[in-house]
């Protein structure tokens, strides 16, 4: 039995009913078009599929879905599945379909524009934005000093009913599967089980927990480092929250990435060439930038002023590839009580 169908299969019919490519049949390799499996949101992605598409005269076919879902059902379609391009939101996807041999080994001069740590180690994915969990607080409530080191000091008796996370949420069982990598699956577990004594809360997503930082619900809470930014923009400087990274090599710090790869059965192998081109150059890494508040991962793109550096981020030492056992972090979750 093949790795990713034991990991993801389960997840492929639901990935059926997520609805047909946008606009017409394919025609054919003619280089006029590039279709797209996006785990990336269309409000997201969809302005800069259609700058592409004005720049270089090429339609973006897409289909939008949950990640895990889409690369089950690149999965399951193989050879015949109409997809050029995989865009994902985490890394994990990427590695599932990464060791189920569907991606094309990109060019040198390609994966060469971005870290080794935010690309596949065999050239066949590449990152095209970042993002760090964080812990977000309320600086009224907390003192920066008091912030804890690490999250597996969120288990003491002094965080008690303060901390909030979202176990349903995507980002949330990346940092997961993450942790697991870091602390092994009884360490991983035993956070996991430390967290629910410790009466932590649960949110529906990041955002719901930055605004319940800042409304003085929670004082901390385990989010992805952008969404703080979204609320500063629209409600100025004054809003009651504010990131905390926790120190180098903590399971706390990790960044992942969303990234892309070309998949081994593309009908438009070219154009899909010049999409992940699109997505690392300057135009795209400065949206990601200047609009999303994630991290370029081109050199020479800088993030938002406000943000911490990314070389300054010190997360553990992981191949992201390996993040990739979304079922194995959903046991642990449900063994460990955190899911039903």
């Amino acid at each position: 039995m093949k790795l990713f169908r034991f990991v993801l299969a389960p997840l492929a019919l639901a990935a059926f009913a997520l609805g047909a490519v946008a606009c017409g049949d394919d025609d054919g390799g003619d280089g006029k078009s590039v279709t797209v499996y996006s785990g990336r949101s269309e409000s997201l992605v969809k302005p800069l599929f259609e700058q592409f598409t004005k720049d270089t005269g090429i339609e973006v076919k897409v289909k939008y879905g949950d990640t895990a879902e889409l690369a089950a059902l690149i999965a399951e379609e193989g050879s015949k599945s109409p997809a050029d391009v995989f865009f994902a939101q985490d890394a994990g996807a990427l590695g599932a379909l990464r060791a189920e041999d569907s991606f094309e080994k990109l060019a040198d001069s390609v994966t060469g524009l971005v870290a080794a740590d935010y690309r596949s180690p065999d050239g066949t994915w590449v990152g095209v934005s970042g993002r760090a969990r964080v812990i977000v607080y309320n600086p009224k409530l907390v003192q920066e000093s008091e912030l804890p080191d690490s999250v597996k000091d969120l288990t003491d008796a002094a965080w008690k009913g303060k901390v909030g996370w979202a176990p349903t949420n995507g980002s949330f069982q990346a940092f997961v599967t993450g942790l697991r990598e870091v602390e092994g699956e009884d360490g991983a577990k035993a956070w996991l089980e430390g967290m629910l004594k410790n009466e932590v809360k649960s949110y529906q997503d990041n955002k719901s927990i930055v605004s319940a930082v800042a409304a003085g619900e929670v004082e901390l809470g385990l989010v992805n480092h952008y969404y703080l930014f979204g609320f500063l923009e629209d409600q100025g400087e004054s809003f009651n929250a504010r990131n905390h990274y926790t120190a180098a090599g903590d399971a706390g710090s990790l960044v992942n990435v969303a990234g892309v790869g070309i998949l081994k059965s593309a009908p438009e192998k070219d154009a899909a060439g010049k999409l992940v081109d699109y997505l690392l150059g300057e135009s795209a890494q400065k949206y990601f930038s200047e609009q999303t508040f994630e991290y370029p991962l081109v050199s020479g793109i800088a993030a938002d002023s406000r943000i911490k550096p990314l070389s300054e981020v010190k997360p553990p030492a992981l191949d992201l590839s390996d993040l990739q056992d979304l079922q194995g972090t959903l046991a642990l979750l449900r063994s460990a009580g955190v899911l039903k």
